[in-house]
């Protein structure tokens, strides 16, 4: 295992967002215009990429092409920022092979998203796939918990206690069931980063002690994500509000249309983020006009 502190440290306060998979006119993924938007990103205040998550289209990609766009972010950013690795699978084997091969094309970390293992009796619990996982993999692991339907869960906060205290666990991030979630900072590992998920969830989740923010909206704005929590830290709890409800607009129509959303941001910001993969359809011209309204409303634009 590789020990956390041969990660280079980081800026405070870590702002990491899914990075989003442009597509050429055949529906490919276009890696020329991926690095592009990596060169851009890089004079940013974004910390680092997720590769292979939901605002990646993960589900839309062969695991060829996923392999192939880790490698060229991790080539592309020339070490100014740090890349993490998505993986999704119920097998602890696979997670693991995974792991090994990502870190072998240059990622920093691999984001596990919580398995939704049957509890049958005799059967492993998801703290056993996460000690397989974190003993086998060669980066260091941030396990999130996002389950497939918003206000479930997949695990209890005990076991997610247990698996903070793994070696090798990085960083915890949370759902999108925020009632839920406030019971963990009392039980995950202090030496374990909080990370909360959401544009909207921002100042909610540094009020129970988030730390940093692995997000879709910092695409978008990563210095105004982290601004947010900033001002919590310093107790600046007024400001806070101010900026957290300038941006609930624009998280508001991503969550809501999803990549379609995220890519006709970037498009108004000056990327090449292109459109979404068949069969998602893009924003149409009144959802681009009211996007673009949410960001001036939060001065990104």
């Amino acid at each position: 295992m590789l020990k956390l502190s041969t990660i280079p440290e980081r800026a405070s306060i870590p702002i990491v967002a899914p990075t989003p998979t442009p597509f050429d006119h055949n529906d490919k993924p276009d890696l020329q215009l991926l690095e592009q938007n990596i060169l851009q990103w890089v004079d940013t205040g974004l910390s680092g990429f997720v590769i292979g998550s939901y605002g990646g289209e993960e589900f839309h990609l062969s695991q060829t092409e996923k392999t192939e766009i880790i490698k060229t972010v991790c080539q592309a950013h020339q070490g100014q920022k740090f890349v993490i690795a998505g993986i999704d699978t119920l097998s602890p084997t696979v997670a693991s092979m995974q792991a090994e091969e990502y870190a072998k094309i240059g990622a920093d970390m691999v984001r596990v998203r919580i398995p939704k293992i049957p509890r049958e009796q005799g059967s492993e619990s998801v703290v056993d796939y996460f000690e397989m996982v974190t003993r086998n993999s060669p980066v260091p692991v941030i396990p999130i918990h996002q389950p497939k339907l918003a206000m479930d869960v997949d695990a209890t906060p005990e076991e997610i206690g247990e698996i903070t205290n793994l070696e090798g666990i990085y960083a915890y991030i949370i759902s999108l069931n925020f009632r839920w979630e406030s019971r963990l900072p009392s039980l995950i590992n202090p030496q374990v980063q909080l990370w909360t998920c959401n544009g909207s969830l921002l100042m909610p989740g540094a009020m129970i002690g988030a730390e940093g923010a692995c997000l879709f909206f910092a695409n978008w704005a990563p210095d105004l994500c982290r601004k947010v929590i900033s001002l919590v830290q310093l107790g600046n709890f007024n400001e806070a509000q101010i900026v957290q409800e300038s941006l609930i607009h624009a998280d508001y129509i991503g969550m809501n249309k999803g990549v379609a959303a995220l890519k006709a941001g970037l498009n108004l910001l000056g990327y090449k983020a292109t459109k979404p993969r068949k069969p998602t359809p893009e924003l149409s011209i009144e959802e681009i006009k009211e996007l673009k309204h949410a960001f001036q409303q939060a001065r990104i634009l």
